[in-house]
């Protein structure tokens, strides 16, 4: 593998993926708002992104091999899965005590709002990884799993930031189902 596929593959990763950055610190930020699990929620955030986004790849992989799992349009109608957890977020978050630790969202939501919000990146996967051949398709794959263990790491350290984690630890309930709701909406106007 040349070091000019490997650039190019950290770039394509770094510029369709630079929303999971926002996306991964309010899940770390919910996680961390949870007394004593605050490791399991890690985990289950970081569990989520890697089985989201491989659904991502197997699908583009998929399609680049001449595979249509999904059909023109369909895409679009994945801002339905964000919106509804955004709903379940904000009834979860009214209907809790305050003395509750916040509800983590769980490994498959997180799954499901990280496949629904790179769903548009298929687009601009199976083209890239169909030109690319085989080495070149291995390539792309072994750096955007890299890009996702780098995006869960930068993800978590904005969680913990002092300043960043006082505002999610008071907003994050508000926060969350808000960011899922927007980018629910922002998918199925087809603004990704």
């Amino acid at each position: 593998m040349d070091a000019g596929l490997l650039g190019r593959a950290a770039a394509m990763f770094a510029v369709t993926n630079v929303d999971d950055l926002v996306l991964l610190a309010v899940f770390f930020g919910r996680a961390a708002g949870r007394p004593g699990e605050e490791h399991r929620g890690a985990l289950e955030v970081v569990a989520g992104q890697f089985l989201g986004f491989a659904a991502i790849l197997a699908v583009s992989v998929a399609g680049a091999l001449g595979a249509g799992l999904l059909p023109d349009g369909a895409v679009r109608w994945l801002g339905v899965l964000p919106v509804l957890l955004g709903i379940r977020a904000a009834w979860q978050a009214r209907n809790r005590d305050d003395d509750e630790p916040a509800p983590a969202t769980g490994v498959l939501g997180i799954a499901l709002v990280c496949f629904a919000n790179g769903g548009d990146n298929v687009g601009v996967y199976v083209p890239a990884f169909a030109a690319t051949g085989p080495a070149g398709l291995v390539g792309y794959v072994v750096v955007f799993l890299l890009g996702v263990a780098v995006w869960c790491v930068a993800g978590r350290f904005l969680a913990t930031r002092p300043g960043i984690a006082r505002v999610l630890a008071r907003w994050g309930h508000v926060v969350l189902p808000v960011v899922l709701i927007a980018l629910g909406v922002l998918i199925l106007v087809g603004a990704f």
